[in-house]
C-alpha cells in the first residue's frame, strides 16, 4: 500500500531551481511540508517559500554551503529546529564542473567528492541520527552505469554516491530506507541551452530526453513505497543500458 505524504516534512537539498524546485511542488501538491535548502539561490528560494505560501503550504527556507563542513553538519539539526521535525531527506544539490581526466586536479576531486558525495552522505547520516524513521532519496546519475568523460570529479563523486546510497540502505534499514534516482538526459547544464539536450537524444534508446516531471515521479514513488530500499531507478529513456562510445570528446 502507497504511504500518504500529507504532513510529512521534507528536507530537499538545492531545492530553490531545476528539478530541486519541482520535488518541493510535488510533495506540497502531495500535501507535505518542505525545507528549501539553497546555497546562492536566495532570491529563488524566497520566491518558491511565496509561492507555497500563497497556496498554504508549510515550508521553512535554510542556507548552507557544502564546501563547509560545519553548515553540511548543521543542516539537519537546524531544519528540524525550524521545521519541528523531519520525515524525509531528498539530497538533490550537486555541482557540475567541466573537467577532463587531463586537467582534473586533486583539490577539484576533493571539492566534488565532498559537494556530490560527502555531503549527500554526511546529512543522511545526521538525518539518521536525529529521525526514528524516515526516507532517504539521493538524486544520482545514469552515467555511474559507465563514465562522463566531460565531468570528470563529478561523476568519480557520483560513483561514489552511489556506493554509499547501497551501503547506507542496509546501515540504517529497517526504520529508514536509502533509496537513489539516476536522471539522464533531462535539463541542460545551466550554462547551456536546449539544443545541448536535443543534439543528444540520439544516444538514447527511446531517441528523445526526458523533463523534471519524469524525475520527480521517480522520486515520489520511492517516498510513496514502504518495501523499497538500496534501489536506484534510472530515470534515463535506457541510456544506461547502451555501451557508450569511448573518447574524451563523447559529452562536450
Amino acid at each position: 500500500m502507497a504511504e500518504d505524504l500529507r504532513g510529512k516534512i521534507a528536507l530537499v537539498t538545492g531545492s530553490a531551481k531545476r528539478i530541486g524546485r519541482e520535488i518541493v511542488l510535488a510533495l506540497a501538491r502531495e500535501g507535505a511540508g518542505v525545507v528549501i535548502h539553497y546555497r546562492r539561490s536566495e532570491e529563488e528560494a524566497d520566491s518558491l517559500w511565496n509561492e507555497l505560501a500563497h497556496h498554504g503550504v508549510s515550508s521553512w527556507v535554510v542556507r548552507a554551503d557544502f564546501e563547509k563542513l560545519d553548515e553540511v553538519e548543521s543542516l539537519v539539526p537546524r531544519a528540524i529546529q525550524e521545521a519541528g521535525r523531519l520525515d524525509i531527506l531528498i539530497n538533490n544539490a550537486s555541482d557540475f564542473p567541466v573537467e577532463t581526466l587531463d586537467n582534473l586536479t586533486f583539490d577539484s576531486l576533493t571539492r566534488n567528492i565532498q559537494i556530490n558525495a560527502w555531503a549527500p552522505f554526511a546529512l543522511g547520516r545526521s538525518f539518521a541520527q536525529h529521525v526514528e524513521r524516515g526516507k532517504i532519496v539521493n538524486l544520482i546519475d545514469s552515467r555511474t552505469a559507465d563514465f562522463d568523460w566531460s565531468h570528470a570529479g563529478y561523476i568519480l563523486a557520483k560513483h561514489l554516491l552511489l556506493v554509499l546510497t547501497r551501503m547506507t540502505a542496509l546501515q540504517y534499514a529497517p526504520n529508514i530506507t536509502v533509496n537513489g534516482v539516476s536522471p539522464g538526459l533531462i535539463l541542460p547544464p545551466p550554462d547551456k541551452d536546449e539544443s545541448y539536450v536535443e543534439r543528444l537524444v540520439g544516444t538514447v534508446p527511446l531517441k528523445k530526453h526526458g523533463g523534471p516531471e519524469d524525475v520527480v515521479e521517480a522520486v515520489i514513488y520511492l517516498l510513496k513505497s514502504d518495501f523499497l530500499t538500496g534501489t536506484v531507478i534510472q530515470v534515463d529513456g535506457g541510456r544506461h543500458l547502451k555501451e557508450y562510445q569511448s573518447g574524451q570528446n563523447r559529452y562536450q
